[in-house]
């Protein structure tokens, strides 16, 4: 690393005035003692003579060292926070045990409130406090080395340091580059996989998991490494956690399993072992997952705006085809009844008339959802609504073959708009019907169900298809989602969740040996 970018300030703090004055000469040793005296008293508490005649230190081997120093843990502790406040942080801080006031173990408790990258050195005679309890309170990024030292072995320590806390710095830097990235949906596709790839590698891991909880509270992965989905039990995780909220990019170690949540994903990754990461290590993480979170949040910005600006393309382009096409469609159902009134076969011209007003409902539904038209909601019987949906897609699909089981009052009435619910029933089941004919599913079925509450009604479409595949269903209900069908727009989903919204209800989905839709819908 260019010695231009390395910083390479160091912090003494101790009580000593000769220990302040023996590591400054150590680092620096054109500096000024503040005692020339101490020097031969210094010998007697330092590694044999090395205290009296400093070795000059090869710069070539060595950094330049800037040096300062402190008398006690509440001095040290406001010169890192002004030094903080100025730009200029100190990369090391050596730190004695015994000092008056704040221990060394306390100040160092104190610094890391504020900085949690310095590398802390503690040097001192005494054993005060274990390593273990050093480290559960003041972080792992905390070196101890027992008096009497030399001068060689302060060099080394300090270099080592300086090193650590720049590399940490200047990865830090890189990462924070990640949270201005905009990217394109494929692009983020490959970025989740990109963060997982890094964090496996990062925490020396080969098992990691990113993904998303879905509305009945099930996890979608979306990107992983080595076999993650089949080793880390999830549930149980979320049941250590306590179901608590987390806060943003907060890494929470449970074992050998680490877990963060970025909204609106949640990281996990199983350690090798159940050591703790060292707290540099915590820190870089979730800095790392904060910034990624960041960058994720510009991509499905970017995508959002991609997808409304196709929209808008769409809805002009149809706006002009509804201008020409109106008055043919329109015409259909006229056309039925002239044939009607000459003596056609009258089921013919019912076909004729259904198939009308269908090609009309299509085409006023998609300009309703690309204006948001508000729904005109009056009372309907939902029964009836279901059953007018399912002869839709019968006559739409005669010979589908799938039997469609009804489990639902014989009335019940809600306020709605009949010909939005209408078509987003009949929606749901023909993407049902589509689906199992496409996979040529064996016993092909598909049940719904329409339960009562007192305030709400739920209804229920499950199919025992292959179901929804992964890695569209987080994001099945944005428009332009589509896979493997060889017909639609690609809005279909979009505007069935805009119109069962448009009711304040609600709608998810989920797999579970098939696709099972679930809607709540009020009942005024």
């Amino acid at each position: 690393m260019p010695a231009q970018f390395l910083n390479t300030r160091v912090l003494v703090i101790d009580d000593e005035e000769m220990v302040r004055d023996n590591i400054r000469q150590i680092l620096q040793p054109q500096a000024k003692t503040e005692h020339a005296g101490l020097s031969a008293a210094a010998s007697v508490l330092f590694d044999e003579a090395e205290a009296t005649v400093v070795k000059k230190k090869t710069s070539d081997e060595f950094p330049d060292f800037i040096v300062d120093l402190a008398v006690n843990g509440k001095e040290g502790y406001e010169m890192i926070k002004a030094a903080l406040e100025a730009g200029q942080p100190y990369a090391a801080i050596f730190l004695d045990m015994r000092m008056p006031g704040w221990d060394g173990l306390e100040t160092a408790i104190h610094i890391r409130q504020v900085d949690q990258k310095a590398e802390i050195i503690i040097v001192t005679a005494y054993s005060d406090h274990s390593i273990k309890d050093i480290i559960s309170k003041a972080g792992h990024n905390v070196g101890y080395h027992v008096k009497p030292y030399a001068s060689e072995e302060i060099l080394q320590l300090a270099t080592k340091a300086v090193y650590e806390y720049n590399r940490l710095n200047n990865l830090e830097a890189l990462i924070s580059v990640i949270g201005n990235i905009h990217l394109s949906q494929k692009q983020l596709d490959h970025l989740l996989q990109n963060i997982v790839d890094q964090l496996a590698m990062y925490i020396n891991t080969d098992t990691a998991l990113l993904g998303k909880f879905n509305a009945q509270g099930h996890y979608v992965p979306l990107a992983s490494v080595g076999n993650a989905i089949d080793s880390i039990n999830i549930e149980r995780v979320k049941e250590q956690l306590g179901g608590l909220p987390r806060s943003e990019g907060k890494v929470v170690q449970i074992g050998n399993i680490i877990t963060a949540h970025m909204s609106p994903y949640d990281v996990f990754a199983a350690l090798p072992d159940d050591s703790k990461l060292r707290t540099e290590k915590l820190y870089l993480l979730q800095l790392f997952l904060s910034n990624a979170s960041q960058a994720i949040h510009n991509a499905e910005l970017k995508e959002a705006l991609l997808k409304k600006e196709k929209l808008s393309a769409a809805g002009n382009a149809v706006g002009m085809l509804m201008h020409d096409l109106r008055t043919p469609i329109k015409s259909i159902t006229l056309i039925a009844d002239i044939l009607d009134a000459q003596g056609a076969d009258s089921e013919a011209t019912a076909m004729l008339r259904e198939a009308g007003n269908q090609a009309s409902e299509i085409f006023d539904d998609f300009l309703d959802y690309l204006r948001e038209t508000p729904l005109q909601k009056q009372p309907v019987d939902l029964t009836l609504v279901l059953q007018q949906a399912i002869k839709l897609c019968e006559d739409r699909t005669p010979d589908h073959g799938v039997m469609i089981t009804v489990d639902m009052p014989e009335q019940l009435e809600i306020l709605g708009d009949g010909s939005k619910l209408k078509r987003s029933l009949s929606n749901l089941i023909g993407n049902a019907i589509d689906v199992l004919s496409n996979s040529q599913t064996a016993g092909p079925k598909i049940k719904i169900d329409i339960v009562e509450a007192p305030e709400y009604v739920q209804i229920t479409i499950s199919d025992n298809g292959p179901g929804i595949p992964n890695e569209i269903l987080p994001k099945v209900f944005e428009p332009f989602i589509t896979k493997n069908k060889a017909n639609g727009t690609g809005l279909g989903l979009a505007i069935v969740k805009q119109y069962i919204e448009g009711h304040n209800g609600r709608i998810t989905v989920r797999n579970d040996q098939g696709a099972i839709f679930d809607i709540q819908l009020p009942k005024l």
